[in-house]
């Protein structure tokens, strides 16, 4: 299996070698071509992933998501004073506890599932939720600032996503060796680059995030290189299907795809928001 960008991904068992031989839709079954995924006699659990499982699980993890988002961004809106301009007059305590504690505990889980390797339904579950948190908080304060950016920053990650999966479904951008090693490269490049600018923006210079030409710039790459994660996301969960895993293993590449939602759907919000200063 190729690495990926992703963590979540990385490391995984292979499905073949673990779960029994796999019979896929190339390969002869009793002498007859097979045209099924392979098949087991075990539980609902044990049985070969399918595509359908992937859908399902990911779309359960954003509802999820989505729900807990939509509900925090309205509390977050309603806790923070305005001014008559309409300027935010200060940020409540309560909204920072629920944005940095939810921040904490996503992060915790997310840990705990991509060093434990645990195709887990309640806790991929319970890290969409509490990401909704968070990403609710930080939307409701920006949508106290600018009107109607979050659901810009909601469209504009739902079209990154389906345009990815439609470049990924039709072959336009094969997956390949060279391509995984390049987006691998700009994932720690960014990452890097990310955590110098936090690092001097202590000292008051902050290039990357301060919403000038080189900042929008640098979003711009950032979310190119996100979408292009899409791709090593979509092709780790194909090859997870193509080689039996069991479909408990959806959960784990449903919580793979929410990663870089969350992460794409932050730096849309953030390039959003240059575009409001005046």
């Amino acid at each position: 299996m190729r690495s990926s960008s992703n963590p979540a991904f990385r490391n995984l068992p292979r499905g073949a070698a673990e779960y029994g031989p796999n019979v896929g839709f190339n390969q002869p079954q009793g002498g007859v071509p097979g045209y099924g995924p392979p098949q087991t006699s075990a539980g609902a659990d044990d049985r070969p992933m399918t595509v359908d499982d992937v859908v399902i699980k990911t779309a359960l993890s954003l509802g999820t998501a989505l729900v807990t988002g939509v509900l925090t961004a309205i509390w977050a809106i309603s806790q923070i004073p305005l001014s008559a301009s309409g300027k935010i007059m200060g940020i409540p305590g309560a909204v920072i506890g629920v944005l940095v504690g939810s921040m904490i505990v996503g992060l915790v889980i997310s840990l705990v599932i991509i060093f434990k390797k645990l195709p887990s339904g309640p806790l991929t579950l319970a890290y969409s939720a509490v990401e909704g948190v968070f990403l609710g908080a930080i939307s409701g304060l920006f949508e106290a600032l600018y009107p109607g950016i979050a659901l810009q920053a909601i469209v504009g990650t739902a079209g990154v996503f389906i345009a990815m999966l439609v470049v990924y479904k039709t072959g336009a951008v094969k997956v390949t060796p060279k391509l995984t090693k390049w987006i691998i490269g700009a994932v720690v490049g960014v990452a890097i680059l990310m955590l110098v600018n936090l690092v001097t923006s202590f000292f008051g210079f902050n290039p990357l995030r301060d919403g000038g030409p080189i900042a929008i710039i640098f979003s711009l790459v950032v979310i190119g290189v996100a979408a292009f994660s899409f791709l090593l996301d979509f092709d780790q969960a194909d090859r997870m299907i193509r080689e039996g895993m069991p479909s408990k293993w959806a959960w784990f590449a449903a919580f793979g795809l929410m990663t870089t939602l969350v992460w794409l759907y932050l730096e849309i919000l953030r390039l959003l928001s240059y575009f409001q200063n005046d």
